[in-house]
Formats: structure tokens, sequence, C-alpha cells
């Protein structure tokens, strides 16, 4: 195994990082239209909760595994 992929060992192969980068820029573009600077924070501050929430299932499920 390469350093590289102990580093990312979750790599997609045929992943196509860009095509991925404007989709979600454009689903962000179409979600925050028409929204005062307010409500375009408030929309990032939730989905920071979201990810972070996600995030820390994630890290629990890994860590039953590797107690497991």
């Amino acid at each position: 195994m390469t350093k590289l992929e102990t580093l990312c060992s979750d790599i997609i192969p045929d992943f196509d990082v860009m095509q991925w980068k404007q989709e979600t820029q454009a689903e962000i573009l179409r979600e925050t239209k028409g929204m005062t600077s307010e409500e375009i924070c408030e929309y990032f501050r939730k989905g920071s909760e979201e990810f972070r929430a996600e995030q820390r299932i994630r890290q629990a499920e890994l860590a039953a595994k590797k107690r497991a």
C-alpha cells in the first residue's frame, strides 16, 4: 500500500471532482438565490451543523468497528 493509498483510503475511482464542485456550486446558487445576507449566513450555519452531526456519527461508527 502506498502512502497516498494510506492517506486517501476512500478514493472513488473515476470521480470527477471538478464536475462535483460545479454541480454543488450551482445547487447552492439555486438554493440561496434571492436570500438576504442574513439568510445566506443561516443557510451555511445549518449546513455546517448538519455536516458536523454526520461527522460525529461516522466517527462513532469507525470507533465501534475498531473495537469489534
